[in-house]
């Protein structure tokens, strides 16, 4: 690709350059740069470490750690040269190694990082718990997967080619390109997803939540507890859902604020978010975090549409949801 400056109906070639050639660090520079903004190349992310390398026998580091929105770990592997090298195989490597993150050991790296950086008066636990919008730790749907990010200044076609391959088969790994561009005495950089494209990104997001959905439905580690509810059968997400449902068709509430008001923050905050909020979400990660089909929209007459949270992992919210069902009539066992 060729960028142009456009003046007075003129276009005019800017010239590419490379980092070297500018005298652009990979870690000193690009990678401060990037760890400041990380979401240019990892949107709805939060960098939890740089230089990451707590492993036993192994001096092997991650260049950035992070974690996305959906509490899945995120390895970022940078390289400021024309081709990456073998940065796919590294990442692999690392991604394996931290797959068995917890959310525990992911606030102690967190903090470290924080003091090191000199913001230890921030408290990691609550940060992270702020970030994915949980009001406790869930073990359970914390770093469920990792998604590997490879930034370079260009990508090898063996790099390319195995990168297709390896997310065909159900890995989740992203390469952004950064191109240097020298105009004047300023150098503009041109970031480029291209793997996956932008443009199928979406679809392919659908086809590895379908698979993420089969993992978790054969994970052994799982909540299969069973609740009755007139006569029927739920697991706790679905519980809520049909309780939910069940007092709005009691009561008629107005607006969301008196539903709000029986189901309070106490028992979850955020349980109820805006229909739209909800669906930009899932769109943007390809996970629902909130019951979004046609017949479990919380509707009221003015139009006003809203969707229920479907997080009701270990912590405790859903013995708090029980407490206050049962306090409203509602038998359950």
């Amino acid at each position: 690709m060729t960028i142009y400056s456009f003046s007075d109906s003129v276009l005019k070639k800017v010239e590419r350059t490379t980092f070297s050639e500018e005298g652009i660090l990979e870690r000193k520079h690009l990678q401060t740069a990037l760890r400041e903004q990380i979401d240019i190349i990892s949107p709805e992310s939060l960098v939890i470490s740089e230089e990451f390398s707590e492993w036993s026998e192994s001096n092997r580091r991650i260049d950035l750690l992070a974690i996305d929105k959906d509490a899945r770990v995120v390895v970022i592997e940078l390289k400021r040269n024309e081709s990456g090298e073998h940065m796919e195989l590294q990442a692999i490597r690392y991604a394996a190694m931290i797959s068995t993150l917890t959310f525990k050991k992911a606030t102690e790296i967190y903090q470290k990082y924080l003091n090191n950086i000199g913001s230890g008066d921030i408290t990691a636990n609550d940060a992270i718990l702020e970030f994915l919008e949980w009001d406790e730790p869930q073990e359970d749907d914390f770093a469920f997967d990792t998604r590997i990010v490879l930034v370079s200044s260009n990508f090898s076609k063996e790099i390319t080619t195995s990168v297709m391959w390896l997310n065909e088969r159900n890995l989740d790994i992203r390469c952004v390109r950064l191109i240097p561009y020298k105009k004047e005495n300023q150098l503009l950089i041109d970031v480029q997803q291209i793997i996956p494209l932008p443009e199928v990104e979406s679809y392919q997001i659908k086809i590895k939540q379908k698979s993420k959905e089969q993992r978790e439905a054969k994970s052994a580690h799982r909540d299969y507890t069973k609740y009755y509810f007139k006569g029927t059968e739920y697991n706790k997400r679905k519980l809520v859902l049909a309780i939910v449902q069940q007092w709005i068709q009691d009561n008629r509430p107005r607006d969301i604020d008196e539903v709000k008001k029986v189901f309070p923050k106490t028992i979850r905050s955020r349980m109820f978010v805006t229909l739209e909020k909800a669906e930009e979400k899932y769109n943007k990660g390809g996970i629902a975090r909130h019951f979004i089909n046609d017949n479990e929209i919380i509707e009221f007459e003015g139009g006003e549409k809203f969707a229920l949270s479907n997080q009701w992992g270990a912590g405790g919210n859903i013995e708090r949801f029980i407490d206050v069902s049962i306090k409203l009539g509602y038998e359950i066992s």
